[in-house]
Order: C-alpha cells, then structure tokens, then sequence
C-alpha cells in the first residue's frame, strides 16, 4: 500500500520531513493530540507542525519514523539508545504494537545492558545526555551512565582502562597548552582526562562529585579539576568564569592535603580579571591559606590591585595569614615557624615600598604570635629597612612598629646595632642595652665557666693520653682551642661595654637637657615592653 506525505514536521529548525500522518500518530500519543486538534479543510496542502527544542532534534526524530514505518521495530544500539529514549519520551511513544514492547521499554531493557557497553560507547550516551542534560536528569537516565563511567574510572589503573578497546580515548582533542595553570598539575594524566575534557562544567560537577561520594583517590581528582581549567582557559569559551568557580568549589570539597598550593595560586592570578563572586574568593582564599607553608616568595608577591598605590596586595596576604591560623597553624609548631621565615621574607621585599601604609606593615610584623620565631634578627632588619624608606613617621609610630621587637630574642650583633641605631626611637636603644646586659651575664658566666674547665683539664693529664667524653682527644689542641675561643668572647664583651657605657652617657645627656627646660618637665615615657 503506497503510504501519501501529508504531514510536513519541522524540527528544531534543522531539517524537515514530510511523512504520513497516520502512520505517526498510531504510534506518538503526543502528534495524535496536536492532529486531532488541526481544523478540518478541504485544501490538498499538506498540514505543517513545527517543533521547537525537541530533544534529540532530526537525527532522533529520523530514528523515530524509521520505528513508525517498520511497524514499531527498530536495532537499537549503545550509539543510538539516548536518543531514542529522548524522543520516545518526548513524543510519547508509550503504545504496545503487535504484543511488542513499547519504545520507552525498549530502550529502558537497552540502557540496563550499561555495565556491558564499551568505554567509547558510554561517551557517546554521555555527550547525549550532556546535549539534553534536563531531560536526561529528570528521567534517571544521567545518573545511570554517569554511575556506569565512574564506576570504570574507580576499577581501572591511571595508564589504561580495564577491558577497555585501544580506540578508548577517541574523543580526545588538543588544547593550546599556553595557560597559567602549572603544567606541573596535569603532567602525571589518568588515561580518562582527555575524554573528560570535552564535557562541559556543568556534566563534569556531577561527575566529580559522584566520584567523591564513592571515595575515588582525591589526589587524582585534583590534578584532574587543574588539567581540565588549564584546557578551558585556553580556550575561547565564553564561561571561564562559571568553569572557574566550579572547579574552585569542587576543589575546597576535596582534602586540603589533596589540592596543590601552586595551582591554587596559578587560579588566583588568573582569576583577577574574572570578578569572582565573594564566596568562591573567599574559598579560594582559604585553601591558599591553610596550606600558605609551602608556598614561595614569589607566589606571595601579587600585584596590588590598580585602585591603590602601594605595589604588592599587602591585604590579601593578612587573609591568608588569618586563614592559616584558623585552621590549626598556631599549634602546628614546625609549620608556624616555617610561615614565620616566609613572612620574614616577603616583609623585606615590600618593606622599601613607599607607599607601604604604617598600618599595614604593622599589620604584617604582629600578624603571627611570638612563639613563631626563634629570632628576631630578619624582622628587626626589615622593620630598619621600612624606618629608612618612611622617614617621615612620628614618635608614636615608630614605637608602634618596635614593640613588636622580642630583645631577648636578638642577636649581641643586632642589638649593638640597634643600639646605635638612629633611625629607631631612643628608648629601643635603651631595650637594647638592657637586653644586652643580660646577655653579657651569660657570656661572663659562660667564659668563666670555660676558665674552670680548662684548668680541670690540665690537672686531669695522667700519662701520654687523655679521655674526654669518652673520645681520644689533643690535649694541647683543645686548650688552644678553647684560649681562642675565650679570647673571641672577651674581645666581644669589652666592645660591647664600650657600646654600653656610650649609650649610657648619651641618654643621660638626653635626660638633663630635658629637666633643664621649662616647656619639658615630663619625665621620659614609660619603655615599650
């Protein structure tokens, strides 16, 4: 019987078809409902239906006639189930022909055999279901071949997949690798980033988060998330900015220890320009923080933003500094000392920065507690190199900045520089020397100490050898060691009394001419402690 084309179906604007009426409402509940409602004429003008995002649109609406005309049968296969299962729903093919399965069913049945369908085959469904993501996600149908994929992804080594052919990774694309993300992050590839790649974000969030919910190695997703921005921001998409927060959110769900600090810092400078919303900064911002001991000076120097004068983000860094300490930093001793020199570092290099506010920089000096630093001999020469630069600031300031200075823990060198320091205030100098007295007790005591043990040891001399701390020893080469040493000590203790006794003389000049005037009767301000 010679079937007559009077129903014209536009889909989606792509392509038309001119097929039988009859035919295809037996078998879409939905064209039977638009047909019966078609007003009767007597025009031989075939009648005109329009579908606008059909899902699927004409490759699947192809699959559907050809299911018409051979009387509800048709191969389905892992390349075309998604799709048909896209237009069986859409279109309603919900009847039974000929005591056969509806369409629906049919492809139901097909996606059950997902666990048996090659790795390029699950791809496919993928991209499918990526290219109608709502009604993918409505019917169930996403979860099953994102489950299937994770679940080969889980079992599989990083080099290949398991039981997988070699034409796997077909969809695999290059990618410009001109990207501010650390190369470092992607070197060490599983087999399946490439075929992840060219998902969009939106599918790669469900997939990363399936993966995490069934406990797949962090590390690996994490050098995944980087090596997956690296290949979008090289690219001209139009949703860096979507892609970036996703991943930054995806990243602060992982463990901490997972996430490379590099990489985290490669995604704040590239963020910059991308006016990031303030919670994922802010996420970005804590990650960087709570693993700020491993990052290097040259990270740390970011740029201040165009709106102020000074040359480094001096702010950004008093957030890191807060988020270390926050999560667990001040009790972390080794970790604690190790931010301590790193800042120590970074102070330096934006201490002689003209524009360095006062604030800041005592910001930055008390930003860690004291226990962080076995010396303060680098932070009392970056504070002298900021006194140098900002020559303009008053008293007060000045002694703002120096409390934050522990004497006891300078070296006699920088104290004695200290001491004859007149960039500092006066009475620093004074901390100085008092420091310094009580630090030439313990070398007095510590060289008489010496004097006992040397003359201990020449009365210990019992034949040609002598045994000291259970070691054969020289005799003569240690006393001569020990002279040496002691003459060093006190050559340092009589320079350092010179010192003393100069400074000495100097404050009270200071306080005399001070009583002696009228307008001056106060007496000198209490010590900075």
């Amino acid at each position: 019987m010679k079937l007559s084309f009077d129903l014209e179906v536009d889909v989606n604007s792509e392509e038309i078809f001119f097929v039988n009426k009859e035919k295809l409402g037996s078998f879409s509940g939905k064209l039977n409902k638009l047909l019966s409602k078609a007003p009767v004429t007597s025009v031989t003008k075939p009648l005109k239906v329009i579908f606008n995002d059909l899902p699927g649109g004409a490759e699947a609406f192809e699959l559907l006639i050809r299911f018409c005309y051979n009387n509800g049968r048709i191969q389905i296969t892992p390349n075309n189930t998604c799709l048909l299962y896209f237009i069986a729903q859409s279109m309603e093919v919900t009847e039974e022909v000929h005591s056969s399965d509806s369409l629906i069913k049919q492809t139901e049945k097909a996606v059950e055999s997902l666990p048996h369908w090659s790795l390029p085959e699950v791809l496919v469904a993928l991209k499918q279901c990526q290219n109608y993501f709502q009604l993918s996600e409505s019917s169930g149908l996403l979860d099953k071949v994102i489950d299937s994929l994770v679940a080969r992804i889980t079992t599989a080594s990083d080099t290949s997949p398991s039981a997988c052919s070699p034409d796997s990774s077909f969809f695999r694309i290059s990618f410009d690798t001109k990207s501010n993300i650390s190369s470092k992050n992607s070197h060490r590839r599983a087999w399946w980033f490439d075929d992840l790649v060219i998902l969009n974000i939106e599918m790669i969030d469900r997939i990363i988060r399936r993966m995490i919910s069934l406990k797949l190695e962090h590390n690996k997703i994490s050098r995944f998330l980087f090596y997956y921005l690296k290949c979008k921001l090289s690219s001209a998409s139009d949703e860096k900015r979507m892609v970036t927060e996703t991943v930054i959110d995806l990243l602060y769900s992982l463990d901490k220890n997972s996430v490379s600090c590099k990489g985290l810092f490669d995604i704040l400078r590239i963020s910059s320009s991308q006016n990031l919303s303030g919670s994922c900064r802010e996420r970005l911002e804590n990650m960087i923080g709570s693993q700020i001991d491993q990052a290097t000076l040259d990270s740390l120097l970011i740029s201040s933003p165009t709106r102020t004068e000074s040359l480094y983000d001096v702010n950004i860094l008093l957030r890191f500094l807060r988020h270390f300490l926050a999560c667990g930093g001040r009790t972390a001793l080794a970790r604690l000392k190790k931010v301590a020199s790193l800042l120590d570092l970074y102070m330096a290099e934006v201490a002689p920065d003209v524009y360095l506010k006062h604030s800041k920089f005592v910001a930055l000096i008390t930003a860690l507690p004291d226990t962080a630093r076995d010396s303060h001999d680098s932070l009392y020469r970056a504070i002298d190199m900021y006194l140098v630069v900002h020559n303009r600031l008053t008293e007060a300031e000045k002694m703002k900045i120096c409390c934050s200075i522990n004497y006891a823990k300078l070296s006699l060198q920088s104290c004695k520089h200290l001491a004859q320091n007149p960039k500092f205030p006066p009475r620093t100098a004074v901390q100085a020397l008092l420091s310094q007295q009580s630090k030439l007790k313990g070398l007095l005591q510590e060289s008489n100490h010496f004097k006992s043990f040397d003359s201990e040891q020449k009365q210990s001399k019992d034949g040609d050898q002598t045994i000291l701390y259970g070691k054969k020893l020289d005799p003569l080469m240690e006393n001569e060691k020990l002279k040496a040493h002691l003459k060093g000590m006190q050559w340092r203790v009589v320079e350092l009394e010179k010192a003393c006794r100069k400074m000495q003389n100097q404050m009270a000049k200071m306080v005399k001419s001070k009583t002696s005037s009228p307008t001056c009767s106060r007496s000198l301000p209490r010590l900075c402690s």
